[in-house]
């Protein structure tokens, strides 16, 4: 297993989780797509633990009613 896959392991783990108990009892306002919980896990998988943690951090910043919205992929 890669270096990158172990630093991210815990974090993916902890996404995965909000996705499978908490998210489907909450009321589904994120105002992009991909969720920003699938954007944190992608852009974990595709850029590793700091740049793919700061551009989930971005996301979930900008989303709310000021912030952006539509369709914004991982880059």
């Amino acid at each position: 297993m890669s270096l990158k896959k172990i630093l991210i392991a815990p974090f993916v783990f902890m996404v995965r989780g909000y996705q499978l108990l908490i998210s489907p009892y909450l009321p589904a306002t994120c105002r992009y797509s991909p969720t920003c919980s699938t954007y944190t896990l992608e852009a974990l998988r595709k850029h590793g633990l700091f740049k793919g943690g700061w551009l989930s951090i971005k996301r979930i910043a900008s989303c709310n009613p000021w912030g952006g919205s539509g369709y914004d992929p991982v880059p």
